[in-house]
């Protein structure tokens, strides 16, 4: 005969109460994490930029009921909109998120930590135009960096031992519990109702990865992101106005997320919270590419004046690789949308060999047209190093190791290609920023005229007068 079940509420898990306390009295000291995110800052805000020319983004833009404008509502950038914080939220991070070019993570779990500014920066500016409109003092610029150093390290720390891909969940719950711990932070919330919060996001609905995967990969991927933190903006709300939270969320036997959603399994930690995330995270500067295929794409521009006038020629295309690529992007057969053909490492690879480039629009119908794409793509094979799948993980070089080698027709083979470190990889920072703030250029000559990309630019690059500019004014400098 089972007992009974106990109706004494226990203490919270203890995994909400940590990132509560980090979330809510951890102090961030560390120079080069606030230098790091001040990057991220301006490359996040130039990868949503260069999405709104994209139709199949704006679509999904602006109000929910056309028309609608919220006064001191949080402003989207480069747009007209003006919101209110949940859906600002979504736009932000639906245009962030849209072309695959923001940063990464890559661990036991993968994911996207500047997927969290869409509710960082709504709701710094409305809470900074609310406290304008009030006679108060708004946030500043500082505040929002702090909240991504945050963010990032709440969603980079936990994927690190615990991989919700291997049971069906999408890399977004991430991205709705870190927004959930920062924004409820940000919106002067008690411990007790941050955990509470925190608490909301876990026992909410989860994203399945179907549509990440063959043979339903679809356009979900790309406001997904959107999705999670601004569904962790409207939880942290709730949480706000004394919505009650559910303690055990976690650890509950049966009906906890351990035993729902994670095959009974707790979460592992490597190590605690502190701003190790943002020091080591990667940036896309070169190319639109799923991250596992950074390092291919740079070997297979390397090889392209070699092998441009010579590609009726080649028999056989190895790309020697690690595990987590194999699982993701190595795909045969037809690729039916640009959400396909940017997670498909053989698609990744024949395009820089074909045209000596990977752009956000080589992803696009009229470039996958070219036969010779699928037609190289039919040449190639992966195989697993497991070194490179050791190296991947290993803490101290977070490596994402891709080699390619080109064998011809006549039995010759070319040497093969070894990239190692992305050119986003923290080892490459002094090579990287660079040609950071360059995509960054570009993508603000995309939205706004040449006297209104200065001024961002100058204020960006900046340090100590981007931290101290309000946060209101800060966004308004993005509106069109």
């Amino acid at each position: 005969m089972s007992l009974p079940t106990s109706t004494v509420r226990p203490e919270p898990d203890h995994v909400l109460v940590d990132i509560a306390d980090y979330a809510a009295s951890y102090r961030i000291d560390s120079r080069e994490a606030f230098e790091t995110a001040r990057y991220c800052l301006i490359d996040t805000l130039g990868c949503g930029l260069e999405a709104l020319s994209y139709p199949a983004c704006t679509k999904l833009l602006g109000p929910i009921v056309p028309g609608t404008i919220v006064p001191d509502g949080a402003r989207v950038p480069g747009t007209q909109f003006q919101l209110d914080p949940v859906q600002a939220a979504f736009n932000i991070g639906a245009m962030v998120r849209w072309l695959d070019f923001n940063d990464t993570w890559l661990a036991a779990e993968w994911g996207h930590p500047s997927d969290n500014l869409g509710g960082i920066l709504a709701t710094a500016d409305w809470l900074s135009r609310n406290a304008v409109a009030g006679g108060k003092a708004p946030l500043t610029m500082k505040d929002v960096l702090t909240a991504m150093i945050k963010a990032h390290e709440i969603q980079g720390v936990i994927a690190l031992e615990n991989s919700f891909n291997r049971v069906g969940l999408d890399h977004v719950v991430l991205v709705k519990v870190a927004s959930t711990a920062v924004v409820a932070t940000m919106l002067g919330l008690s411990r007790d109702e941050i955990i509470d919060a925190l608490s909301l996001a876990w026992v909410d609905g989860q994203s399945l990865r179907t549509y990440r995967h063959a043979p339903n990969t679809g356009s979900r991927k790309s406001w997904a992101a959107g999705d999670a933190t601004a569904r962790a903006v409207r939880l942290a709300l709730m949480a706000a106005k004394g919505e009650m939270g559910y303690p055990s969320v976690l650890t509950a036997k049966t009906w906890g997320f351990y035993d729902v959603l994670f095959k009974g399994e707790a979460f592992r930690f490597q190590r605690p919270y502190g701003s190790y995330v943002m020091e080591h995270v990667l940036f896309k500067i070169s190319f639109p590419a799923e991250f596992h295929a950074q390092t291919a794409v740079e070997c297979a521009m390397s090889l392209h004046p070699q092998l441009k006038d010579k590609l009726e020629y080649i028999e056989k295309i190895t790309i020697r690789t690690h595990e987590s690529a194999i699982r993701i992007i190595d795909k045969q057969g037809p690729l039916d949308n640009p959400a396909d053909r940017d997670h498909c490492i053989q698609y990744m690879v024949a395009v820089p060999l074909i045209y000596g480039r990977l752009t956000a629009s080589d992803y696009e119908d009229s470039i996958a047209a070219d036969p010779r794409i699928d037609w190289l793509r039919a040449k190639m094979v992966c195989v697993e190093d497991r070194n490179f799948s050791r190296d991947y993980l290993d803490p101290d070089k977070r490596s994402i190791p891709n080699a390619i080698t080109v064998e011809f027709k006549d039995g010759s083979r070319l040497k093969e290609v070894v990239v190692e470190y992305p050119i986003g990889h923290r080892r490459r920072r002094r090579e990287g920023i660079p040609l950071l703030v360059e995509k960054f250029k570009v993508n603000l000559a995309r939205r706004f005229p040449t006297k209104q990309q200065q001024a961002i630019l100058e204020l960006a690059l900046d340090a100590g007068a981007l931290e101290a500019t309000p946060v209101h004014a800060f966004v308004d400098m993005f509106v069109i």
